[in-house]
């Protein structure tokens, strides 16, 4: 007997033969899927304690994100559109300014973003980048993980040292007070060695560890010295090695042309990699993606793709594989892949000036069953499968701006948003139903969010950041000069 039946619905598995089955269904044992077809073959063989009914639903395979950064849900817009203030926001909020209370409340608002996006997999960066991950000690990321346990997604928590030189100088929070000290590289890596220990495959794989080091670039070559620069590729290497010995995903952020030369040369390129961004590769470095085996996470939606271009379509036809990411949630961009989806698409088709490339079904491949590739999970997420997990979405077609009734699959990526998400089951439990979270109380999680963030703001002393800049009305660009 089957725990939990989805009858009556569009499914669209994601399998190998991409079957789109009309009035489908889905059976779920445990956390396990152990039927897909016809709502007629599912319930002539299978019933169960609980059945939903998905008509005028597509029932697909969660969404995955492949890249993001954890923190950023209380930095998000600050600054107005100032990088600089936005930068210097993430740089003291999450060294300096932050409690585990902080990290916590905001591990849970990210992932009731995404569970309420029908996200069901996200890598989230513990940190703003390569150079301010929050990895002076582990109580930061036990509480980042924490609270992605309780609202119930599933998530890859990247974690590593800081660019060279150490020590970087990080704060505790004593009495109230922060406590400034030193840490080393060493420090730094035994915190992640730590969390590998507690989090990686834990809660029935719904929690893992994936390991990040800085991405070399030119500009570090020339900046860092001989003897940093040595030192930032012995421990690049270190910490690619442990990512291989331990089974983990191996990620960098940033990378553009030139950086991805280098990470060959450092030998730390591989299946088990993920690069995010990677802007204005060279035909090398595409060749190089395709050889290795090492993946790529584009986030068309970020400003690394307005400043340069991610050549998705030449990754793919090299045999790359490339999954999506939202670069969630700052400055200016949420977690809904359905608009990271459609981004994608007009951004490489202006690029050719060419309606035709990336096909809709060619960037919901990008979130759900590349993105489980990217991820090492492909065996497990990604598509709705006999012996898969059982991380299901519902979304409701009865929309005004999803109807008439015809060509779901098109609508489903052209028109749907994160908001058409009705129910949503992670490792076969049911985390969202009727688009409501029900293993945590949503104003809860958003009050905590609310009082953390004025918390850091009052540590900060950065509540100026949040003031509307003089350039967001009657300005044709933000950096226009004030007149007196």
């Amino acid at each position: 007997m089957a725990d939990i039946l989805i009858i009556n619905g569009i499914v669209v598995t994601m399998d190998p033969q991409r079957r789109v089955i009309e009035n489908g269904a889905v059976a779920i044992e445990k956390d396990r899927i152990i039927a897909v077809g016809t709502t007629a073959e599912i319930t002539a063989a299978h019933e169960a304690a609980t059945v939903i009914d998905a008509k005028n639903k597509i029932v697909m395979p969660g969404l995955i994100d492949g890249h993001a950064h954890a923190g950023h849900g209380f930095i998000k817009t600050m600054g107005g559109g100032d990088s600089q203030q936005w930068y210097d926001a993430c740089g003291a909020a999450y060294t300096v300014a932050s409690t585990p209370e902080f990290w916590r409340a905001e591990a849970r608002l990210a992932a009731l973003e995404r569970l309420r996006f029908g996200v069901t997999t996200g890598v989230s960066l513990l940190g703003g980048g390569d150079t301010i991950l929050r990895t002076d000690e582990p109580v930061y990321g036990d509480a980042h993980c924490e609270g992605v346990r309780e609202v119930g997604t599933r998530s890859v928590v990247a974690v590593g040292p800081t660019r060279p030189p150490h020590p970087r100088t990080y704060a505790r929070f004593v009495d109230g007070k922060a406590v400034e000290r030193p840490v080393s590289f060493e420090e730094q890596f035994a915190t992640c060695q730590k969390l590998i220990e507690t989090w990686h495959k834990s809660h029935g794989g719904r929690l893992n560890i994936a390991l990040i080091t800085p991405t070399l670039r030119k500009e570090h070559a020339q900046d860092l010295g001989a003897a940093d620069l040595a030192e930032a590729r012995r421990q690049a290497v270190m910490t690619a090695d442990l990512a291989r010995e331990a089974g983990l995903v191996f990620t960098q952020d940033g990378h553009n042309n030139g950086s991805v030369a280098y990470a060959m040369e450092l030998g730390i390129l591989g299946p088990s990699a993920l690069l995010s961004h990677s802007t204005d590769l060279t035909a090398d470095e595409i060749r190089i993606v395709a050889d290795t085996g090492t993946h790529i996470a584009h986030n068309p939606s970020a400003i690394a793709s307005i400043l340069g271009r991610c050549p998705v379509p030449e990754l793919l036809e090299a045999g790359a594989n490339v999954c999506l990411g939202s670069d969630a949630t700052a400055p200016d961009r949420s977690g809904d892949m359905f608009r990271h989806m459609q981004q994608c698409m007009h951004y490489h088709r202006t690029y050719f000036k060419d309606p035709t490339w990336l096909p809709p079904g060619r960037v919901l491949e990008m979130c759900t069953i590349d993105a489980a590739k990217a991820l090492g999970m492909e065996k497990d997420i990604g598509s709705l499968e006999v012996g898969k997990k059982a991380d299901v979405v519902l979304l409701d077609l009865r929309r005004p701006h999803l109807y008439p009734l015809n060509m779901p699959v098109f609508r489903l990526i052209y028109f749907a948003n994160g908001n058409d998400v009705h129910t949503v089951i992670v490792d076969g439990r049911i985390a969202l139903q009727n688009r409501k979270a029900t293993f945590v109380d949503e104003d809860e999680i958003l009050d905590d969010a609310q009082r953390e963030t004025e918390l850091m703001l009052d540590r900060t002393g950065f509540h100026y950041m949040l003031e509307t800049p003089e350039t967001f009305w009657k300005h044709v660009r933000a950096t226009d000069q004030i007149e007196n």
